[in-house]
């Protein structure tokens, strides 16, 4: 999910360091959804309808908020560069390289090339849309890549 999530955000006009830090927001903002937010401590993100594409909003007692098309995701920006947060931990690069990149190893830029790809094949209303990106572009292929990513990448280590 987090590099797809990547792709999706870099080819929407992010910058690939806040474009990581949307993928691996997302990809935590899923797995919390699917435990039922369950230990979290608030703060989190949600998907709404509203805002547009890349639009930046205050809402009032909240931290600023960032739509990616109909996506919401809270955000700060550090040293120039638009990071996003849930439950108060801000998702850095380094952290993307970490929990993401990291588990490529070698085949990382294979596999980013791909996603790339893949998610360039899409139109613009897909992926402005959080259920039309879950719906058309990450679940028909999700076990497919995750086997080949995962595959490939234990052989390079």
């Amino acid at each position: 999910m987090a590099l797809l999530q990547t792709a999706r955000a870099y080819v929407l006009g992010l910058p690939l360091e806040s474009a990581c830090s949307w993928g691996l927001n997302r990809a935590i903002f899923i797995a919390a959804a699917k435990r039922g937010f369950k230990g979290g401590s608030g703060g989190g993100v949600k998907s709404q309808t509203g805002g547009g594409e890349g639009s930046t909003k205050k809402t009032s007692k909240a931290a600023p908020v960032y739509y990616l098309g109909d996506d919401m995701a809270y955000k700060v920006v550090k040293g120039g560069v638009m990071q996003f947060t849930f439950g108060g931990k801000v998702q850095t690069k380094d952290e993307f390289e970490k929990r993401v990149k990291a588990r490529f190893g070698d085949t990382y830029q294979a596999a980013w090339k791909e996603a790339l790809a893949y998610v360039k094949g899409f139109d613009k209303e897909t992926l402005l849309s959080a259920e039309g990106f879950f719906k058309d572009v990450y679940k028909p292929r999700r076990d497919e890549l995750a086997d080949k990513w995962t595959e490939a990448s234990q052989g390079s280590k």
